[in-house]
């Protein structure tokens, strides 16, 4: 048995998408009916006039057979009509010809109208594709409509959502702007303050030195006014008697002698002292050189400097790049300063590098390092806009020094006692009192300061503009200023501060001698070194005989003084740029920190 046909199940979700396409299939049908109808009108009218002259022509036809068939004999050549036969059969003759024609013309427009007809089913199937195309263009647009008042909608809301984020900016913006605008207050307020409490101190120590020079004189006056009795066996040991009663004598004469001081110093004890604060203060012009004597901490200087040759140790120092290495003048301390904002100091102990403490609290990387003459105390610069100061004993900063609007690039102690020199990016060298912790004097410049270093009453900076400056800190101006081959990145000074060694980024060393007018220059270069970054830094040895710097390739270079050649190089221990050298006061040590976090001991052990 055939299967019968399975009637579709409407209702549910079946139902509905079946009713428009029944109602789309009713339409397409009674279309084409309509046009089949339209087709058969317009082909009638067409052909009726050809139709009716046809039918009459057989009617005709169909009444001359019925005469010929049906009617009596008659003669030949006379119809019933009256009409001669052969007229008759011209008669029939020419109506089968325009029969005959009749027929090929209705042959002819069958023909045509076959064609046309087939035309007319092709037209009508591509009717039938363009509609379907049609309708499936009107569902896309039906969709696209949809997807576009759904886009519209998300960015109406997109819009309302920029609009609330653009104004919550503004706001934020004028926020920011006032919050600016009140630490700038605060800052001018604070200056002001520190300034006013400065002049204040100024002022009171002015009339305390005032009134210790006006009783130093009633002193010296009251003191001018006794009278000592020197004899003449003091004046030269030559003139001492060899006899024994002179010798008695002379004992005497040296036991009243020492009694006489002894009760003047009793009487007045602060004359010793004011007389050696006086002195301790006197000027020496403009000379930028100081003598030992003059300084407030003694210099140690090493007689003699070993060459390295070969790396000790090399170890990872920092969690990132290292920028600044220093030895304390005892040399068995090293501290190293890097871009992870952490300072760490190492014991240097028979050839080797132990990690001591870390000293924390600056909150940008550190960019250079000094330790203080007696070696208790250690002095950074940071990015932070900022110095700070710390003790060895504690790893919290003692002291943070802040003012300056950009990067601090150096910090140095000075020849003074509790005073220190800052240099920045801000085009600025501040002095500052570690005792009240303030800044005493500002120093503007026109180009950014990369380094500096100090000597007695003087302090030297390096500049951006291919400048070194030398600063009386006396006067508070420039008082000389020395060309520089290129972009300065770094300052030595040697230690009996008779030469002064810059770094410069035309990859040249320059040795500067300090103590005539002239300021007699060398240059020192060697094939493959390159200074590495702007803040690239070099040293003298501590014998003043030997220069060190590293290179961009990751070597080490000495150079010889005296020579002016490169006395050795030592390269494989570096992956990176070189960023500073640092060379021990006893002359045993070498240590080169780089990019890389790598710290490497050297030395000819």
């Amino acid at each position: 048995m055939a299967d019968s046909p399975r009637v579709p199940r409407h209702g549910g979700r079946d139902a509905a998408p079946a009713l428009p396409r029944a109602r789309s299939t009713e339409a397409w049908k009674r279309h084409i009916v309509g046009q089949l109808k339209h087709r058969d009108r317009s082909q009638h009218d067409r052909y009726q006039d050809l139709i009716r002259f046809y039918n009459r022509l057989l009617e005709k036809t169909r009444l001359t057979k019925g005469i010929l068939s049906g009617s009596p004999r008659r003669p030949a050549d006379v119809s019933s009509d009256g009409r001669s036969v052969p007229s008759l059969r011209q008669q029939n003759e020419q109506l089968r010809k325009t029969s005959g024609e009749l027929a090929y013309q209705v042959l002819e427009l069958q023909q045509q109208t076959r064609t046309r007809e087939l035309l007319l089913e092709e037209q009508q199937y591509r009717l039938k594709e363009e509609e379907l195309r049609l309708a499936s263009a009107f569902d896309s647009r039906r969709v696209l409509q949809q997807r576009v008042e759904q886009v519209q909608l998300e960015n109406a809301a997109l819009k309302t959502k920029y609009d609330e984020l653009l104004e919550l900016r503004r706001r934020e913006e004028a926020e920011l702007r006032e919050e600016k605008l009140r630490g700038d207050r605060l800052l001018e307020t604070m200056i002001q303050e520190r300034q006013q409490a400065a002049a204040h101190m100024n002022s009171r120590n002015q009339r305390r030195s005032r009134a210790r020079e006006a009783h130093l004189q009633k002193e010296l006056q009251s003191a001018m006014r006794s009278k000592v009795t020197v004899e003449s066996c003091f004046s030269a040991p030559s003139s001492r008697s060899t006899s024994p009663k002179c010798d008695l004598q002379l004992e005497s004469r040296e036991r009243g002698h020492s009694r006489l001081f002894r009760s003047l110093s009793a009487s007045s004890p602060r004359i010793l002292s004011s007389f050696r604060d006086l002195f301790h203060r006197r000027r020496r012009g403009h000379s930028v050189c100081s003598m030992e004597e003059d300084l407030v901490f003694p210099v140690r200087v090493n007689l003699y400097a070993r060459v390295p040759v070969r790396a000790l140790q090399v170890l990872e120092a920092h969690e990132q790049g290292i920028n600044a290495v220093r030895f304390s003048s005892s040399s068995h301390l090293l501290a190293t300063g890097g871009t992870d904002r952490e300072v760490k100091v190492w014991e240097v102990r028979s050839g080797s590098l132990t990690h001591r403490t870390t000293l924390d609290g600056s909150t940008g990387g550190i960019t250079c390092i000094e330790f203080d003459p007696m070696g208790f105390r250690i002095l950074a610069a940071s990015y932070d806009k900022s110095a700070l100061l710390w003790r060895l004993d504690d790893s919290v900063a003692k002291l943070t020094l802040t003012g300056h609007r950009r990067k601090v690039t150096a910090a140095r102690f000075s020849g003074c006692l509790h005073q220190v020199v800052t240099g920045s990016e801000d085009r600025s060298i501040r002095l500052w009192d570690l005792q009240r912790a303030a800044c005493v004097e500002v120093l503007e410049v026109s180009s950014s300061c990369s380094d500096l270093v100090c000597s007695e009453n003087s302090v030297i900076s390096g500049h951006f503009d291919s400048r070194i400056r030398v600063w009386d800190t006396r006067l508070l101006r420039c008082v000389q200023e020395l060309p520089a081959q290129g972009k300065v990145t770094s300052l030595d000074i040697s230690s009996d501060h008779r030469h002064l060694l810059s770094c410069c980024r035309d990859d040249c060393l320059q040795l500067v001698d300090l103590r005539g007018r002239s300021n007699e220059r060398v240059c020192f270069r060697a094939e493959g070194f390159k200074c590495g970054s702007d803040s690239s830094k070099a040293v003298i040895s501590p014998d003043g005989c030997f220069l060190a710097a590293g290179s961009a390739d990751g070597a080490v270079y000495i150079w010889n003084v005296s020579t002016g050649s490169l006395e050795t190089r030592l390269p494989d221990r570096h992956s990176s740029s070189i960023s500073a050298v640092a060379w021990s006061l006893s002359g045993e040590y070498v240590v080169s920190v780089d990019k890389s976090r790598r710290a490497v001991l050297w030395s000819d052990i």
